[in-house]
């Protein structure tokens, strides 16, 4: 599997009720050994998050499954990262 980086950052029609689903959502992502490492920003920009897949649509179909993106909370963006 390789690794994606996930960068979620919040649009001007930010929903802060979406903060659980979000949650509930990364913990999903950990359990299925899918989840390395999330966190967010100081500034409260956003956040972001490391995810392990085969490639990157399968990355993509995960990220963009997020309750932040599927509700246009955040705008989601993901990258491969070579390590």
């Amino acid at each position: 599997m390789n690794r994606y980086l996930v960068l979620a950052m919040r649009l001007p029609r930010f929903d802060s009720e979406q903060i659980g689903p979000h949650r509930d959502f990364l913990d999903a992502l950990r359990e299925q050994g899918r989840l390395e490492l999330a966190g967010g920003f100081s500034d409260k920009s956003g956040g972001a998050y490391v995810l392990r897949a085969v490639d990157l649509e399968e990355a993509r179909a995960l990220a963009f499954g997020d309750p932040l993106h599927i509700t246009g909370s955040s705008r989601v963006d993901v990258y491969e990262w070579l390590t």
